[in-house]
């Protein structure tokens, strides 16, 4: 909704002159079995800063990831996110200073629209006067809803691990600690795949005993990442989705499968096509780090990765209001 047409239904215009800024961590959706309801925040962040005008004019520097292919207009996600934001707080934004930097691969698995949507509620609820201003569970209602899901906007949020779920129309998270000793490390692909054709993939129904294998898995993997990792490898199986996609994702299907072969718990990050792999302690990420050089050297040439050693992300979303 542009402003002319928010002015049109009667929202308050917001105070021009403030500025924020939202640091939000990229997140690993799934992690095997947890499908549409686990999620993990990852230390790699994107910033969003914005600052509202006394003017109507739209002023969008974007940098890093997707600055090349990412529109600077009001079509962009981050725009879109705030006006529906604006608008359920009553509210309507007239010119605004948008400055995006952006860290995380877009359309790899890595929750950057989850990313952006959060960056873009939060900025507006900062934006709003006070006592209009609203907390992060109606932050994770708002954004679940533009997203279909919660399993990525959760961590985004509250850090840490997010264990999500759905009620009719209502979305819902808690978190918990990850034990000290998980190290996350993700490879990268140079190819691109879409939540949208990644879920098209997925049959409309699984049967009884899959699903029930995956729930068991579901519920070892919850306590390996928060008490025993000794049991991340077999906490990660997955019943629901990874094989069913592997067609779309030759090449990470072949690393998850040698490194899981290898004794290591990997697993495609959210929709793909980055593997996750989640390591007990430095010694096993180093292995680990090793095994991916070796084997993606050997069998995927064609294939440029980007290997990275994370952190578990604990803070979720910061925000921080800039007074003048």
């Amino acid at each position: 909704m542009n402003a002319t047409s928010q002015a049109a239904v009667g929202l308050q215009l917001i105070k021009a002159g403030q500025r924020v800024t939202v640091r939000v961590p990229a997140t690993t959706a799934n992690l095997g079995p947890g499908y549409d309801s686990l999620g993990m925040a990852l230390a790699l962040h994107d910033t969003l800063t914005v600052e509202s005008l006394d003017t109507e004019e739209l002023v969008f520097d974007l940098s890093g990831e997707g600055a090349d292919t990412l529109p600077r207009d009001a079509s962009h996600l981050v725009i879109r996110a705030m006006d529906a934001a604006f608008e359920r707080l009553g509210f309507r934004h007239g010119g605004l200073k948008v400055t995006a930097q952006n860290v995380n691969p877009h359309g790899r698995g890595l929750g950057s629209s989850a990313s952006a949507v959060v960056a873009a509620v939060s900025a507006a609820n900062a934006m709003v006067p006070a006592e209009s201003r609203r907390g992060r569970d109606w932050i994770l209602q708002l954004t679940s809803e533009m997203e279909g899901h919660p399993d990525n906007v959760a961590p985004a949020i509250y850090g840490g691990l997010a264990l999500s779920w759905q009620d009719s129309d209502q979305y819902s998270s808690t978190r918990a600690e990850v034990a000290g000793t998980v190290v996350p490390i993700v490879a990268v692909p140079d190819f691109e795949l879409s939540t949208e054709a990644a879920r098209a993939l997925l049959p409309a129904s699984v049967g009884h005993h899959a699903a029930a294998m995956n729930s068991g898995r579901a519920a070892l993997l919850v306590h390996a990442l928060t008490r025993d990792p000794g049991f991340l490898l077999a906490g990660t199986e997955d019943y629901l989705h990874q094989s069913y996609r592997a067609s779309a994702m030759r090449p990470s299907a072949a690393l998850i499968g040698a490194l899981r072969q290898a004794g290591h718990a990997a697993v495609v990050s959210g929709a793909g096509p980055t593997v996750l792999v989640l390591a007990n302690g430095e010694p096993e990420a180093a292995d680990i780090l090793a095994f991916i050089t070796a084997f993606t050297g050997a069998n995927t040439p064609e294939v440029n990765w980007r290997v990275l050693k994370l952190a578990v992300d604990v803070e979720g979303a910061k925000v921080d209001v800039h007074r003048r």
